[in-house]
């Protein structure tokens, strides 16, 4: 355990600031690209936002698809990781494009033609082996792992570029989301060894207990609380958060996210692995980072919507 924690402590850093500085090169893109989008692009009103996490999305859901296909061989599941690393890759972009004015119209129908292409190019592939058995299987796991993390995925780049009379992309609701999630796992890990009494679902993950639960939420509600004057919100008129909104937002995604630490927890426990990869010390695999916030991703969507 003190050995975990220590490498924690210090891959943990490292890794914010990789996302920090990729961050604030999103940023800095979306202001250096300002003066030429509006006067290059027609109905564009911003920068090009979102270039520095499409950037990390596009390097890290291949490792993330890779840990999956494995995580999915303990009931024989193989998708191709290739193609699913492909549909991820394309949702990636369809999310980035959003944000064009011209890509607006198109970008209904260009969804649904990713999704059937990732299904029908698995059939195609398994075909040119000559070979029908496991023919659903490797379809079935090919669109699951595409759309467990390309279409998660597609809600947390989606929010940093959407433009709409009611929402703004930030850069800063995608930290909002990060950080809530986050600090709820370790409001849960000191609370839980603190006060950690009720075990939250013993034979799943019988390191979570119940206290340590309600504390990581209530964590996260103080994040966003401090967070909620950085979010803009435009659905009547333009200002920040309230700060019973950033409670609230906090509270719900550091719950969500703990449902998808649960959610790969049970993954893990199928395919008999306590982490899904060792490619992060201390932390385990791309899974093992990104689950929380993936899954909480299309929940801040709809929540920042309403705000």
């Amino acid at each position: 355990m003190e050995s975990s924690l220590r490498k924690r402590l210090t891959f943990g850093p490292i890794m914010l600031a990789v996302l920090a500085g990729m961050l604030w090169l999103d940023h800095a893109i979306e202001t250096w690209t300002y003066d030429w989008a509006i006067t290059t692009i027609r109905g564009m009103t911003h920068g090009i936002g979102g270039a520095g996490l499409l950037i990390i999305l596009l390097v890290v859901l291949p490792m993330g698809v890779a840990e999956l296909a494995q995580l999915f061989t303990a009931e024989n599941v193989r998708p191709y990781r290739s193609i699913a690393s492909i549909g991820c890759a394309c949702l990636m972009i369809h999310a980035f494009m959003t944000q064009f004015p011209a890509f607006k119209p198109l970008a209904a129908s260009t969804l649904a033609f990713i999704i059937v292409f990732v299904m029908l190019f698995a059939a195609l592939r398994r075909a040119m082996q000559r070979q029908s058995s496991d023919a659903i299987v490797r379809m079935a796991g090919t669109i699951l792992a595409t759309l467990y993390l390309g279409g998660l995925g597609w809600f947390l780049l989606a929010i940093r570029v959407k433009q709409s009379a009611f929402f703004e992309g930030q850069a800063m609701k995608v930290v909002f989301i990060l950080l809530t999630v986050k600090f709820t796992d370790i409001g849960a890990f000191f609370g839980g060894r603190l006060l950690g009494r009720h075990k939250l679902i013993a034979w799943l993950s019988p390191g979570k207990t119940w206290e340590g639960l309600i504390i990581g939420v209530l964590t996260a509600g103080l994040v966003g609380i401090a967070l909620a004057p950085t979010i803009s919100r435009i659905h009547t008129t333009p200002h920040a958060l309230y700060w019973y909104q950033g409670f609230i937002f906090g509270a719900v995604l550091g719950a969500i996210g703990q449902l998808g630490d649960l959610l790969e927890s049970l993954m893990k426990r199928d395919a008999g692995v306590k982490d899904s990869s060792g490619l992060i010390p201390g932390f385990g695999g791309i899974l093992d980072v990104m689950d929380s916030p993936l899954l909480a991703s299309p929940f801040a969507y709809l929540l920042l919507s309403l705000a």
